[in-house]
Protein backbone atom coordinates (compact mmCIF):
# COMPACT_ATOMS: atom_id res chain seq x y z
CA UNK A 1 0.00 0.00 0.00
CA UNK A 2 0.62 3.51 -1.23
CA UNK A 3 0.91 5.77 1.94
CA UNK A 4 2.18 8.77 0.64
CA UNK A 5 -0.25 8.31 -2.91
CA UNK A 6 -3.56 7.87 -0.08
CA UNK A 7 -2.87 10.86 1.66
CA UNK A 8 -1.85 12.99 -1.44
CA UNK A 9 -5.15 11.71 -3.24
CA UNK A 10 -6.84 12.75 -0.31
CA UNK A 11 -5.66 16.37 0.50
CA UNK A 12 -5.62 17.35 -2.78
CA UNK A 13 -9.19 16.34 -2.82
CA UNK A 14 -9.18 19.22 0.26
CA UNK A 15 -10.43 16.45 2.60
CA UNK A 16 -9.79 17.34 6.29
CA UNK A 17 -6.74 16.47 7.39
CA UNK A 18 -7.74 14.72 10.68
CA UNK A 19 -9.58 12.27 9.14
CA UNK A 20 -7.63 11.74 6.55
CA UNK A 21 -5.12 10.53 9.34
CA UNK A 22 -7.45 8.43 10.96
CA UNK A 23 -8.40 6.62 7.43
CA UNK A 24 -5.19 6.05 7.25
CA UNK A 25 -4.97 4.59 10.62
CA UNK A 26 -7.46 1.90 10.07
CA UNK A 27 -5.72 0.91 6.67
CA UNK A 28 -2.23 0.50 8.44
CA UNK A 29 -3.84 -1.95 10.98
CA UNK A 30 -4.02 -4.14 7.83
CA UNK A 31 0.21 -4.58 8.07
CA UNK A 32 1.36 -3.60 11.19
CA UNK A 33 0.54 -4.73 14.77
CA UNK A 34 0.96 -1.69 15.92
CA UNK A 35 -1.27 -0.07 19.39
CA UNK A 36 -3.97 2.38 18.20
CA UNK A 37 -1.62 5.18 19.88
CA UNK A 38 1.47 3.98 17.32
CA UNK A 39 -0.91 4.03 14.00
CA UNK A 40 -2.47 7.36 14.77
CA UNK A 41 1.39 8.82 15.46
CA UNK A 42 2.98 7.20 12.41
CA UNK A 43 -0.66 8.19 10.15
CA UNK A 44 -0.68 11.93 11.28
CA UNK A 45 2.66 12.25 10.53
CA UNK A 46 2.60 10.86 6.90
CA UNK A 47 0.05 13.53 6.41
CA UNK A 48 2.28 16.30 7.90
CA UNK A 49 5.16 14.66 5.91
CA UNK A 50 2.97 14.85 2.56
CA UNK A 51 1.16 18.23 3.41
CA UNK A 52 4.86 20.09 3.23
CA UNK A 53 5.79 18.11 0.22
CA UNK A 54 2.84 20.27 -1.64
CA UNK A 55 4.06 23.35 -0.33
CA UNK A 56 5.99 24.06 -3.42
CA UNK A 57 3.02 24.78 -5.01
CA UNK A 58 2.22 27.91 -3.53
CA UNK A 59 6.18 29.08 -3.93
CA UNK A 60 6.65 32.38 -6.51
CA UNK A 61 9.61 30.85 -7.82
CA UNK A 62 8.50 29.56 -11.22
CA UNK A 63 11.92 27.93 -11.71
CA UNK A 64 11.15 25.60 -7.90
CA UNK A 65 7.97 25.08 -9.43
CA UNK A 66 8.72 23.57 -12.56
CA UNK A 67 11.42 21.72 -11.01
CA UNK A 68 9.80 20.62 -8.07
CA UNK A 69 6.84 19.70 -9.82
CA UNK A 70 6.38 17.34 -13.20
CA UNK A 71 4.83 17.53 -16.45
CA UNK A 72 1.56 15.44 -15.94
CA UNK A 73 -0.28 13.83 -18.85
CA UNK A 74 -3.36 12.98 -16.87
CA UNK A 75 -3.06 9.06 -18.49
CA UNK A 76 -1.55 6.51 -16.04
CA UNK A 77 0.81 4.12 -16.55
CA UNK A 78 -2.26 0.79 -17.12
CA UNK A 79 -4.60 3.14 -18.95
CA UNK A 80 -2.22 2.89 -21.65
CA UNK A 81 -0.88 -0.10 -21.49
CA UNK A 82 3.04 0.86 -20.60
CA UNK A 83 4.89 -2.17 -19.96
CA UNK A 84 3.01 -4.16 -21.51
CA UNK A 85 4.60 -4.81 -24.31
CA UNK A 86 2.78 -3.55 -26.83
CA UNK A 87 1.60 -0.72 -28.90
CA UNK A 88 1.31 2.06 -26.42
CA UNK A 89 4.43 0.54 -24.81
CA UNK A 90 6.23 1.26 -27.59
CA UNK A 91 4.94 4.93 -28.37
CA UNK A 92 6.17 5.65 -24.61
CA UNK A 93 9.46 4.38 -25.38
CA UNK A 94 9.77 6.58 -28.44
CA UNK A 95 8.70 9.50 -26.35
CA UNK A 96 11.41 8.90 -23.34
CA UNK A 97 14.08 8.41 -26.92
CA UNK A 98 12.69 12.01 -27.74
CA UNK A 99 13.69 13.46 -23.93
CA UNK A 100 17.08 11.83 -24.06
CA UNK A 101 17.87 13.25 -27.84
CA UNK A 102 20.96 12.53 -30.03
CA UNK A 103 23.67 10.64 -28.00
CA UNK A 104 27.16 9.93 -29.19
CA UNK A 105 26.72 6.34 -28.58
CA UNK A 106 26.82 3.89 -31.39
CA UNK A 107 23.49 2.46 -30.72
CA UNK A 108 21.58 5.10 -28.52
CA UNK A 109 17.37 5.07 -27.33
CA UNK A 110 16.42 6.53 -30.45
CA UNK A 111 17.02 2.87 -32.10
CA UNK A 112 14.74 1.21 -29.42
CA UNK A 113 17.18 -2.04 -29.89
CA UNK A 114 17.56 -4.20 -26.87
CA UNK A 115 20.87 -2.85 -25.30
CA UNK A 116 22.51 0.50 -25.80
CA UNK A 117 26.54 0.94 -26.98
CA UNK A 118 29.40 3.05 -26.84
CA UNK A 119 32.43 3.28 -28.58
CA UNK A 120 35.84 1.98 -26.04
CA UNK A 121 38.93 2.62 -26.33
CA UNK A 122 39.49 -0.86 -27.38
CA UNK A 123 36.11 -1.42 -29.00
CA UNK A 124 32.66 -1.45 -28.27
CA UNK A 125 30.63 -1.37 -24.52
CA UNK A 126 27.13 -2.82 -24.55
CA UNK A 127 25.22 -1.75 -21.62
CA UNK A 128 21.61 -3.42 -21.22
CA UNK A 129 19.17 -3.52 -18.04
CA UNK A 130 15.79 -5.62 -17.38
CA UNK A 131 13.50 -5.65 -15.22
CA UNK A 132 11.89 -8.80 -13.33
CA UNK A 133 8.35 -9.79 -14.41
CA UNK A 134 6.32 -8.02 -11.97
CA UNK A 135 4.15 -11.34 -10.84
CA UNK A 136 7.30 -13.54 -10.07
CA UNK A 137 7.43 -10.76 -6.41
CA UNK A 138 6.13 -14.08 -4.78
CA UNK A 139 8.67 -16.93 -6.49
CA UNK A 140 12.00 -14.53 -6.44
CA UNK A 141 14.68 -16.99 -7.51
CA UNK A 142 12.54 -16.93 -10.74
CA UNK A 143 12.07 -13.71 -10.96
CA UNK A 144 16.04 -13.13 -10.65
CA UNK A 145 17.26 -15.95 -12.82
CA UNK A 146 14.93 -14.43 -15.38
CA UNK A 147 15.54 -11.05 -15.11
CA UNK A 148 19.62 -12.14 -15.37
CA UNK A 149 18.49 -14.15 -18.35
CA UNK A 150 16.93 -11.15 -20.01
CA UNK A 151 19.93 -8.84 -19.50
CA UNK A 152 22.41 -11.26 -20.80
CA UNK A 153 20.35 -11.68 -24.25
CA UNK A 154 20.08 -8.38 -24.82
CA UNK A 155 23.87 -7.83 -24.31
CA UNK A 156 24.37 -11.00 -26.33
CA UNK A 157 21.82 -9.91 -29.52
CA UNK A 158 24.24 -6.71 -29.96
CA UNK A 159 26.90 -9.29 -30.67
CA UNK A 160 29.03 -8.59 -27.41
CA UNK A 161 30.15 -11.24 -24.96
CA UNK A 162 28.91 -10.01 -21.49
CA UNK A 163 31.93 -9.49 -18.91
CA UNK A 164 29.54 -8.24 -15.60
CA UNK A 165 25.91 -8.51 -14.28
CA UNK A 166 24.78 -5.63 -11.33
CA UNK A 167 21.52 -6.26 -9.71
CA UNK A 168 18.88 -3.85 -7.90
CA UNK A 169 16.60 -4.87 -5.16
CA UNK A 170 13.21 -3.15 -3.89
CA UNK A 171 11.62 -4.86 -1.56
CA UNK A 172 8.77 -3.56 0.45
CA UNK A 173 8.84 -2.58 3.92
CA UNK A 174 7.03 -6.29 5.30
CA UNK A 175 8.82 -8.01 2.52
CA UNK A 176 10.44 -11.04 3.57
CA UNK A 177 14.49 -10.44 3.92
CA UNK A 178 14.58 -13.76 2.36
CA UNK A 179 13.37 -12.70 -1.05
CA UNK A 180 16.76 -11.00 -1.88
CA UNK A 181 18.43 -13.97 -0.99
CA UNK A 182 16.54 -15.81 -3.56
CA UNK A 183 16.88 -13.52 -5.97
CA UNK A 184 20.23 -12.63 -5.60
CA UNK A 185 20.43 -16.57 -5.77
CA UNK A 186 18.77 -16.79 -9.23
CA UNK A 187 20.84 -13.88 -10.51
CA UNK A 188 24.03 -15.40 -9.48
CA UNK A 189 23.07 -18.92 -10.86
CA UNK A 190 22.58 -17.49 -14.22
CA UNK A 191 25.60 -15.79 -14.00
CA UNK A 192 27.61 -18.72 -13.15
CA UNK A 193 26.43 -20.93 -16.02
CA UNK A 194 27.22 -18.23 -18.10
CA UNK A 195 30.61 -17.12 -16.65
CA UNK A 196 29.33 -14.10 -16.29
CA UNK A 197 30.02 -13.14 -12.69
CA UNK A 198 27.13 -10.87 -10.15
CA UNK A 199 29.45 -7.70 -9.28
CA UNK A 200 27.44 -4.92 -7.66
CA UNK A 201 24.33 -3.85 -6.85
CA UNK A 202 21.91 -1.86 -4.58
CA UNK A 203 19.07 -2.59 -2.03
CA UNK A 204 16.71 -0.38 -0.75
CA UNK A 205 12.66 -0.25 0.54
CA UNK A 206 9.81 0.27 -2.11
CA UNK A 207 9.14 3.62 -1.35
CA UNK A 208 11.00 3.40 2.42
CA UNK A 209 9.03 4.14 5.13
CA UNK A 210 5.70 5.28 2.84
CA UNK A 211 5.04 1.87 1.07
CA UNK A 212 3.80 -1.07 3.44
CA UNK A 213 3.52 -4.59 1.80
CA UNK A 214 5.60 -7.64 0.83
CA UNK A 215 6.26 -6.64 -3.39
CA UNK A 216 9.64 -7.03 -4.80
CA UNK A 217 10.60 -4.91 -7.70
CA UNK A 218 14.00 -5.68 -8.85
CA UNK A 219 16.21 -5.09 -12.07
CA UNK A 220 19.24 -6.42 -13.54
CA UNK A 221 21.87 -4.74 -15.71
CA UNK A 222 24.52 -6.19 -18.08
CA UNK A 223 27.99 -4.74 -19.75
CA UNK A 224 29.36 -6.38 -22.40
CA UNK A 225 32.31 -5.83 -24.59
CA UNK A 226 32.93 -6.39 -28.63
CA UNK A 227 35.61 -5.63 -30.98
CA UNK A 228 32.60 -5.54 -33.81
CA UNK A 229 30.14 -3.31 -34.49
CA UNK A 230 27.38 -3.91 -33.01
CA UNK A 231 24.22 -6.39 -34.89
CA UNK A 232 21.66 -3.40 -34.13
CA UNK A 233 17.92 -3.94 -35.62
CA UNK A 234 18.56 -1.22 -38.31
CA UNK A 235 21.15 -3.05 -40.16
CA UNK A 236 18.51 -5.72 -41.60
CA UNK A 237 18.69 -5.87 -45.21
CA UNK A 238 15.88 -7.05 -48.26
CA UNK A 239 16.89 -10.24 -48.99
CA UNK A 240 18.26 -11.67 -45.65
CA UNK A 241 16.65 -14.79 -43.54
CA UNK A 242 15.16 -14.16 -40.47
CA UNK A 243 16.16 -17.74 -38.16
CA UNK A 244 14.81 -18.54 -34.77
CA UNK A 245 16.11 -20.74 -32.63
CA UNK A 246 13.30 -22.44 -30.16
CA UNK A 247 11.59 -20.43 -27.81
CA UNK A 248 10.84 -22.32 -23.94
CA UNK A 249 9.83 -18.69 -22.70
CA UNK A 250 11.07 -16.92 -19.48
CA UNK A 251 9.49 -14.73 -16.64
CA UNK A 252 6.26 -14.82 -19.23
CA UNK A 253 5.70 -18.21 -19.37
CA UNK A 254 7.18 -19.18 -16.09
CA UNK A 255 4.03 -16.75 -14.71
CA UNK A 256 1.30 -18.12 -17.32
CA UNK A 257 2.46 -22.14 -15.74
CA UNK A 258 2.08 -20.70 -12.38
CA UNK A 259 -0.82 -18.83 -12.58
CA UNK A 260 -3.00 -21.56 -14.22
CA UNK A 261 -1.45 -24.20 -12.34
CA UNK A 262 1.41 -25.73 -14.82
CA UNK A 263 3.84 -25.58 -12.91
CA UNK A 264 5.74 -28.18 -14.96
CA UNK A 265 6.25 -26.28 -17.44
CA UNK A 266 7.98 -23.91 -15.57
CA UNK A 267 10.88 -26.56 -15.83
CA UNK A 268 11.26 -25.52 -19.52
CA UNK A 269 12.07 -22.07 -18.87
CA UNK A 270 15.29 -23.51 -16.89
CA UNK A 271 18.27 -23.40 -19.26
CA UNK A 272 20.33 -21.14 -20.78
CA UNK A 273 20.30 -22.00 -24.45
CA UNK A 274 19.98 -18.86 -26.07
CA UNK A 275 23.38 -17.80 -24.38
CA UNK A 276 25.36 -21.12 -25.45
CA UNK A 277 23.77 -20.19 -29.37
CA UNK A 278 25.13 -17.08 -29.35
CA UNK A 279 28.28 -18.42 -28.11
CA UNK A 280 28.34 -21.10 -30.64
CA UNK A 281 27.79 -18.49 -33.55
CA UNK A 282 30.96 -16.38 -31.92
CA UNK A 283 33.22 -19.39 -31.34
CA UNK A 284 32.98 -20.34 -35.23
CA UNK A 285 33.66 -16.39 -35.96
CA UNK A 286 30.37 -16.13 -37.35
CA UNK A 287 29.12 -13.06 -35.70
CA UNK A 288 30.21 -11.13 -38.81
CA UNK A 289 27.60 -13.00 -41.17
CA UNK A 290 25.00 -11.86 -38.93
CA UNK A 291 23.40 -8.17 -39.74
CA UNK A 292 21.05 -8.24 -37.00
CA UNK A 293 20.32 -10.01 -33.63
CA UNK A 294 16.77 -10.06 -31.42
CA UNK A 295 15.25 -12.01 -28.76
CA UNK A 296 11.74 -12.66 -29.07
CA UNK A 297 10.41 -10.86 -26.01
CA UNK A 298 8.65 -6.78 -26.68
CA UNK A 299 5.13 -8.49 -26.84
CA UNK A 300 5.83 -11.36 -29.00
CA UNK A 301 7.10 -11.89 -32.74
CA UNK A 302 4.15 -8.88 -33.17
CA UNK A 303 5.89 -6.24 -31.26
CA UNK A 304 9.10 -7.33 -32.22
CA UNK A 305 8.53 -7.26 -36.19
CA UNK A 306 6.72 -4.04 -35.91
CA UNK A 307 9.49 -2.37 -33.95
CA UNK A 308 12.01 -3.93 -36.41
CA UNK A 309 10.79 -2.86 -39.40
CA UNK A 310 10.06 0.25 -38.40
CA UNK A 311 13.71 0.69 -37.03
CA UNK A 312 15.12 -1.41 -40.41
CA UNK A 313 12.38 0.30 -42.89
CA UNK A 314 12.31 -3.20 -44.41
CA UNK A 315 8.88 -5.70 -44.65
CA UNK A 316 9.17 -9.19 -43.64
CA UNK A 317 7.69 -11.64 -43.61
CA UNK A 318 7.34 -14.64 -41.44
CA UNK A 319 6.38 -17.96 -42.17
CA UNK A 320 3.49 -18.97 -40.19
CA UNK A 321 3.93 -22.93 -39.61
CA UNK A 322 7.73 -22.51 -39.03
CA UNK A 323 6.81 -19.79 -36.32
CA UNK A 324 4.99 -22.05 -34.44
CA UNK A 325 7.02 -24.73 -34.74
CA UNK A 326 9.54 -23.02 -33.20
CA UNK A 327 7.97 -22.34 -29.77
CA UNK A 328 8.65 -25.34 -27.50
CA UNK A 329 5.97 -28.05 -27.74
CA UNK A 330 5.06 -28.53 -24.13
CA UNK A 331 4.94 -24.09 -24.02
CA UNK A 332 3.07 -24.50 -27.39
CA UNK A 333 0.56 -26.83 -25.86
CA UNK A 334 0.12 -24.46 -23.05
CA UNK A 335 -0.47 -21.56 -24.53
CA UNK A 336 -2.97 -23.03 -26.91
CA UNK A 337 -4.94 -24.84 -24.35
CA UNK A 338 -5.14 -21.63 -22.65
CA UNK A 339 -5.86 -19.53 -25.70
CA UNK A 340 -3.42 -17.05 -25.37
CA UNK A 341 -1.71 -16.20 -28.85
CA UNK A 342 2.06 -17.53 -29.00
CA UNK A 343 2.89 -15.03 -31.70
CA UNK A 344 1.99 -11.77 -29.08
CA UNK A 345 3.95 -13.21 -25.89
CA UNK A 346 7.86 -13.44 -24.70
CA UNK A 347 9.19 -17.18 -25.95
CA UNK A 348 12.81 -15.48 -25.47
CA UNK A 349 13.98 -17.10 -29.04
CA UNK A 350 17.19 -15.88 -30.71
CA UNK A 351 16.50 -14.20 -33.89
CA UNK A 352 19.00 -13.87 -36.36
CA UNK A 353 18.66 -11.71 -39.48
CA UNK A 354 21.50 -12.94 -42.09
CA UNK A 355 22.33 -13.16 -45.77
CA UNK A 356 20.71 -16.49 -47.20
CA UNK A 357 24.14 -17.60 -48.32
CA UNK A 358 25.88 -17.68 -44.41
CA UNK A 359 22.68 -19.36 -43.02
CA UNK A 360 23.62 -22.76 -43.90
CA UNK A 361 26.98 -22.04 -41.21
CA UNK A 362 24.90 -20.62 -38.81
CA UNK A 363 22.48 -23.73 -38.44
CA UNK A 364 25.18 -26.21 -38.43
CA UNK A 365 27.27 -24.24 -35.58
CA UNK A 366 23.97 -24.45 -33.67
CA UNK A 367 23.27 -28.13 -34.27
CA UNK A 368 23.32 -29.81 -30.72
CA UNK A 369 23.18 -26.39 -28.88
CA UNK A 370 19.41 -25.34 -29.57
CA UNK A 371 17.00 -26.15 -32.42
CA UNK A 372 17.08 -23.17 -35.23
CA UNK A 373 14.35 -22.83 -37.74
CA UNK A 374 13.85 -20.92 -41.01
CA UNK A 375 11.20 -18.51 -40.37
CA UNK A 376 11.02 -15.21 -42.79
CA UNK A 377 12.82 -13.37 -44.67
CA UNK A 378 13.36 -9.57 -45.08
CA UNK A 379 12.08 -7.59 -48.71
CA UNK A 380 12.09 -3.87 -49.43
CA UNK A 381 9.25 -2.28 -47.61
CA UNK A 382 7.37 -1.85 -44.70
CA UNK A 383 5.76 -3.92 -41.63
CA UNK A 384 5.42 -7.31 -40.97
CA UNK A 385 3.40 -9.82 -42.38
CA UNK A 386 2.84 -13.80 -41.84
CA UNK A 387 2.68 -16.08 -44.69
CA UNK A 388 0.93 -19.30 -45.58
CA UNK A 389 -0.71 -21.25 -48.42
CA UNK A 390 -3.39 -18.79 -48.80
CA UNK A 391 -1.20 -15.86 -49.07
CA UNK A 392 0.22 -12.69 -46.69
CA UNK A 393 -1.74 -10.94 -44.00
CA UNK A 394 -0.50 -8.82 -41.31
CA UNK A 395 1.40 -9.06 -38.83
CA UNK A 396 -0.31 -6.68 -36.25
CA UNK A 397 1.18 -5.36 -32.83
CA UNK A 398 -1.23 -5.36 -30.37
CA UNK A 399 -2.14 -2.43 -28.31
CA UNK A 400 -0.86 -4.70 -25.33
CA UNK A 401 0.59 -8.39 -25.56
CA UNK A 402 -1.26 -11.10 -25.41
CA UNK A 403 -3.71 -11.30 -22.57
CA UNK A 404 -2.04 -14.53 -20.53
CA UNK A 405 -3.95 -14.41 -17.04
CA UNK A 406 -7.18 -13.92 -15.65
CA UNK A 407 -6.44 -10.45 -14.71
CA UNK A 408 -5.38 -9.39 -18.06
CA UNK A 409 -8.16 -10.91 -20.14
CA UNK A 410 -10.27 -8.59 -18.50
CA UNK A 411 -8.01 -5.63 -18.71
CA UNK A 412 -7.66 -6.96 -22.49
CA UNK A 413 -5.45 -5.80 -25.56
CA UNK A 414 -7.53 -3.69 -27.42
CA UNK A 415 -6.75 0.14 -28.16
CA UNK A 416 -8.41 2.34 -25.32
CA UNK A 417 -11.35 5.13 -26.29
CA UNK A 418 -9.58 8.74 -27.11
CA UNK A 419 -6.42 7.52 -27.51
CA UNK A 420 -5.95 10.18 -29.82
CA UNK A 421 -6.43 11.78 -27.40
CA UNK A 422 -4.51 10.17 -24.48
CA UNK A 423 -1.37 10.34 -27.04
CA UNK A 424 -1.40 14.64 -27.59
CA UNK A 425 -1.74 14.62 -23.41
CA UNK A 426 1.71 12.33 -23.23
CA UNK A 427 3.27 14.55 -26.45
CA UNK A 428 2.78 17.43 -24.64
CA UNK A 429 4.27 15.99 -20.83
CA UNK A 430 7.21 14.73 -23.12
CA UNK A 431 7.94 17.98 -24.58
CA UNK A 432 7.49 19.83 -20.84
CA UNK A 433 9.66 17.33 -19.77
CA UNK A 434 12.38 17.65 -22.63
CA UNK A 435 12.34 21.28 -22.21
CA UNK A 436 12.91 21.03 -18.38
CA UNK A 437 15.95 19.47 -18.92
CA UNK A 438 17.45 22.15 -20.95
CA UNK A 439 16.06 24.52 -18.30
CA UNK A 440 18.21 23.01 -15.84
CA UNK A 441 21.35 22.32 -17.64
CA UNK A 442 21.19 26.14 -18.26
CA UNK A 443 20.65 26.71 -14.62
CA UNK A 444 23.71 24.55 -13.66
CA UNK A 445 25.76 25.95 -16.36
CA UNK A 446 25.62 29.75 -15.24
CA UNK A 447 26.58 28.45 -11.69
CA UNK A 448 29.23 27.19 -13.12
Amino acid sequence: MDLEGFVRKRLLKGEDEARVAEALAERIAEFKDWSEEQRLRFARAVVEEVKASLGFRKLNDTFLQELLGYAEAGVGMGEFGVGSRGEGDFFVHRKLAQIIGATKAVVDARQQDDAGVVAGEAGYITVAVDGMHSRLSEFPFLAGFHAARAALRDVYVMGSKPRALISDLHLADDGDIGKLFDFTAGVACVGELCSTPLVAGSTLRVGGDMVFGERLVASVAAVGTSREPPKARRQAEAGDVILLTEGKGGGTVSTIAIYHQRYDVVKETLNVEFMQACEAVMERSLLSEVHAMSDVTNGGVRGDAWEISRTARKKLVFYEEELYKSVNPRVLEMLQELEIDPLGISTDSLMLILPQDSAAEVKAALRGVAKVYEVGRVEVGRGAYLENSEGERELKAKFREAAYTKVKKIVGEEEPEMMAEMRRRIEEAAARAAKKKLAVKRFILRRD
